[in-house]
C-alpha cells in the first residue's frame, strides 16, 4: 500500500521496557516510533512509591517516574504516540502493524514491550483499594507492611514465594487458597507449612475487602455453598494477589514463538526472538522476576539488538 508508513525501528508497549528501548534507540538515531498502549506507562503508574528503583533514594511515585522515563525518550526525538497494535504479519519483510485505528506501518524491526497484566479476583474492591492495600507484587510493595498483618491469594508457587518473602517482613501472613491443598511443590509447600508466621485458609474465597482510608481486613467465605459454610472477617492490612499475570502478546502469537502461558520465548538469553528482527523485552517475556528494573535493563538490550541488525542488514 503507498499510503503506509515506513519506520526503522517500532516500539510496542511503554513501561520501563518500552520506554528504555526508547531512550536507547533515539540515542542511537534510529527515528524509533512507540505506540504507547492500552496502559500509557505500563503497570507502574498504578503503584505510589517504588522504593527499589535505582536513582531514587526516597522513592518515586510510580506515575512520576514513567513520567522522566518518558521525559527522557521524548529529548532523543522519539515519536510517541498513543493507541495499540491490534494486527501484525511478521511473515515477510518488511513487517506490517496494524494499529487500533486501522492504520499500517512498515517496521524494519520491532521491539515487543507489552509487558504482563496481574490476574485478579475481578472483585469491585480490588479497584476500590488499588494502591490503598491492594497489590499484585508483594517485592514491590512489601516493604510498606513491615510488622503488619497480610493475605497472600493463591495456592501455587508463586504465592508461596510471595507469602514467603512477606513473611520475612511481616508479623503474620494469610494464605486464602481455594483448594483443600497447594498447587505449590512439595519443597514450597514444605516450606510455607512450616513458617510459624503463615497461616495457611484451605477452602476459602475472598468475598470483598473493607477499611475506611485503605484495606482494613477481608470478608471470607469458607467452604463456599457447602452444607457447613461459615462467613467471617480477618483483620489485615495488605492484601496480594498471587493468582499469575497474563502476558499480553495474544496479537503476537501466530508469528512469534510463546510459552503455554504467553510469555514470548527469547533466545539464548539474548532479547532475539524467533523471527528475525523482532524482539522482545520485559515482562511479556519474562514469567520470572517481573521487576521494573530487570524491564529496563532488557529493554536496554533489545534496542542494542535492533540497532546491530539494522547495522548488518544495512537499513
Amino acid at each position: 500500500m503507498e499510503n503506509r508508513e515506513h519506520v526503522r525501528c517500532l516500539i510496542v508497549g511503554s513501561g520501563p521496557a518500552g520506554y528504555t528501548a526508547a531512550i536507547y534507540a533515539g540515542r542511537a538515531n534510529l527515528s524509533p516510533v512507540e505506540y504507547c498502549g492500552i496502559q500509557t506507562g505500563g503497570q507502574l503508574t498504578q503503584t505510589t512509591v517504588v522504593e527499589n528503583f535505582p536513582g531514587y533514594p526516597e522513592g518515586v511515585d510510580g506515575n512520576q517516574m514513567m513520567q522522566d522515563l518518558r521525559q527522557q525518550a521524548l529529548r532523543f526525538g522519539v515519536d510517541m504516540r498513543e493507541g495499540s497494535i491490534a494486527k501484525v504479519d511478521f511473515s515477510k519483510k518488511p513487517y506490517v502493524l496494524t494499529t487500533d485505528t486501522g492504520a499500517e506501518i512498515e517496521a524494519d524491526t520491532v521491539i515487543i514491550a507489552t509487558g504482563a497484566s496481574a490476574k485478579y479476583l475481578g472483585l469491585d474492591d480490588e479497584k476500590k483499594y488499588n494502591g490503598q492495600g491492594v497489590s499484585a507484587c508483594a517485592t514491590c510493595d512489601g516493604f510498606f507492611y513491615r510488622k503488619r498483618t497480610v493475605a497472600v491469594v493463591g495456592g501455587g508457587d508463586t504465592a508461596c514465594e510471595e507469602a514467603l518473602y512477606l513473611a520475612g517482613l511481616c508479623k503474620k501472613v494469610y494464605m486464602i487458597v481455594r483448594k483443600p491443598y497447594l498447587r505449590a511443590s512439595d519443597v514450597m509447600r514444605k516450606r510455607v507449612e512450616e513458617n510459624e508466621k503463615i497461616e495457611i485458609l484451605y477452602e476459602h474465597n475472598t468475598l470483598g475487602l473493607f477499611g475506611e482510608d485503605g484495606v482494613e481486613g477481608a470478608h471470607l467465605v469458607k467452604r463456599k455453598g457447602e452444607a457447613d459454610e461459615e462467613r467471617y472477617d480477618i483483620a489485615i492490612d495488605g492484601f496480594f494477589l498471587a493468582i499469575g499475570h497474563k502476558p499480553n502478546t495474544d496479537v503476537f502469537r501466530p508469528f512469534v514463538d510463546c510459552d503455554e502461558t504467553g510469555y514470548i520465548k527469547t533466545i539464548d538469553g539474548t532479547p532475539r526472538t524467533n523471527v528475525e528482527g523482532v524482539f522482545a523485552a520485559g515482562d511479556c517475556a519474562d514469567p520470572n522476576y517481573r521487576q521494573a528494573i530487570v524491564a529496563a535493563g532488557s529493554g536496554c538490550k533489545a534496542a542494542l539488538e535492533a540497532e546491530r541488525w539494522l547495522t548488518e542488514h544495512n537499513l
